[in-house]
Parts: C-alpha cells; structure tokens; sequence
C-alpha cells in the first residue's frame, strides 16, 4: 500500500498540474493503488488529462458508484436534474427508457430512487455498451446496441412511461472550447450535437409519441440557452413541453408529456 508520507506529494503534483479538487483527487488514486508503483502510474496518467473516472474505473453519480470504461462519457453532476424529474413523474412498475445510455447511469439512478422500474437502455457507441451492461444488469434493466430508438424491441411501442436522454447538445463548432479531459478522452458520438446541437434531440423527440404511453412523458437534458428550441422540437413531435432548470446544478431539461 502507498505510504501516508506520498500523500501531500501527490496533492502537490496534481496541484500543480491545475486539477482544483487534488486533495480529493488525492485521496481517491491513493486508495486505488495497491503499491506505491501503481500509484504513481496512476498520478502520472492523471497530470496527463486522463479523466480521473476513467482511471479510477468508477464515478459518483447521484450517490452511486457508476462503472465507466476509458474513452466512455462521464456522467455530469448536472445531470441529476433529469433524474430527479425524472423520478418524480415515475410510479413502481413504470417502463422506463434511456436513450443515448452511455454508462446507464441515468437510468440506473432513476431505478435507485422509484425503487421498481422496467429498465431499458440503449446507445450507439459499441465502447459504451459493456459498461452500460454492468451497470444497468444491477437494477435488472436490457441494454441494447444501435441508433436511438433503432435497436428498442417493437413490444415497448406505446408502453413507455419515462423516456429520457441525455443526447449530445455540443455544437460541432464548440467541441474543440471544451475541456480537454471530454474532447479528448470521451467519444465524440457522446459529445457532438451537430451544427446547433439540436440534430439527435430533435431525432429524438421527433419519435417518442410513437413509445409513449399516452401521458407518458420525453425528458432531455439541454442547455439554457437552447431550451426554446428544444422545447420547439418536443411541440413538433405533438408533445406538450415544459422547461425545469436547477441554478445549483447549472442544468436544464425540458421535459414533455404525450397526448
């Protein structure tokens, strides 16, 4: 095991190195590593700009421990508004689809607070699917492989309670301002939006009424400044939108209900 004294060395270098959180960070490789060796791998991988999630093979979302692969999208912080309104429109018992799944994490921290859901998840990105497998089989969900709602089994048309996904919202022309630990370590399919962002959201809410249950509801997570359009897109789709944002969380999501 590391030493106590490789401790504020390592708080130190990952200090300098620009991470805010290096106490935290800290901690966290320190107790991942099973030698000094190992930790200072770990350090060294870590000044680099690999994500500390990706090193530590883990992230805490919504007081869970989600797996995350290298080069899979991290789960946001942010994120845990589309959760939590999620969860609030969500009985036990309700068929719950997440979309653009990547790890699962939000369909698996639905699950966590309803307590009883159908669980369904899917995403294109073939790296992301095992580590959606691991996460989602703990809440007894199916993840599949395969663009949107491509890959969902035809039995789920009209039956879906909650759909909801976090769909890439990143301009293609913002990608390259983005910090370096997502543009460089995380797969573009999860980050790029298209020329406005829109392009998967507006895909998406173009074809939920067909899965939704009538009083079903689409949630997405977007940005303030694109809610309105998003919105639009849901009012496109037949869907009646609303828009939730959380100032703590700098989040936003527009969520619609089916006719």
């Amino acid at each position: 095991m590391p030493t106590s004294e490789s401790f504020p060395t390592v708080v130190t270098t990952l200090r300098a190195a620009g991470c805010v959180f290096a106490e935290d960070e800290a901690r966290l490789l320190t107790a991942a590593a099973s030698t000094p060796e190992e930790l200072a791998v770990l350090v060294d991988r870590r000044v680099t700009g690999l994500p500390l999630e990706h090193l530590l093979g883990w992230a805490e979302f919504c007081g869970l421990r989600i797996a995350v692969d290298p080069g899979v999208f991290v789960p946001r912080r942010r994120s845990a508004l589309l959760v939590k309104e999620a969860a609030a429109l969500a009985r036990p018992g309700a068929v719950v689809v997440d979309l653009c799944c990547g790890t699962g994490a939000v369909g698996v921290a639905i699950a966590a607070v309803v307590g009883d859901v159908e669980l369904h998840a899917a995403d294109i990105d073939p790296a992301a699917l095992p580590c959606a497998r691991r996460n989602v089989a703990i809440v007894g969900g199916q993840v599949y492989e395969g663009d949107l709602y491509a890959p969902l089994p035809a039995s789920l048309h009209g039956r879906v309670d909650i759909l909801v996904a976090n769909a890439p919202y990143v301009p293609t022309g913002a990608i390259g301002m983005m910090p370096p630990e997502a543009r460089d370590h995380e797969a573009r399919v999860a980050l790029d939006g298209g020329a406005d962002g829109l392009d998967v959201q507006r895909r998406v809410a173009a074809g939920a009424v067909r899965w939704l249950r009538k009083g079903g509801h689409l949630l997405i997570e977007t940005s303030k400044d694109q809610s309105m359009l998003t919105a639009a897109a849901f009012a496109e789709g037949g869907l009646t939108p609303r828009v939730a944002t959380s100032d703590e969380l700098d989040a936003t999501v527009v969520v619609g209900t089916a006719p």
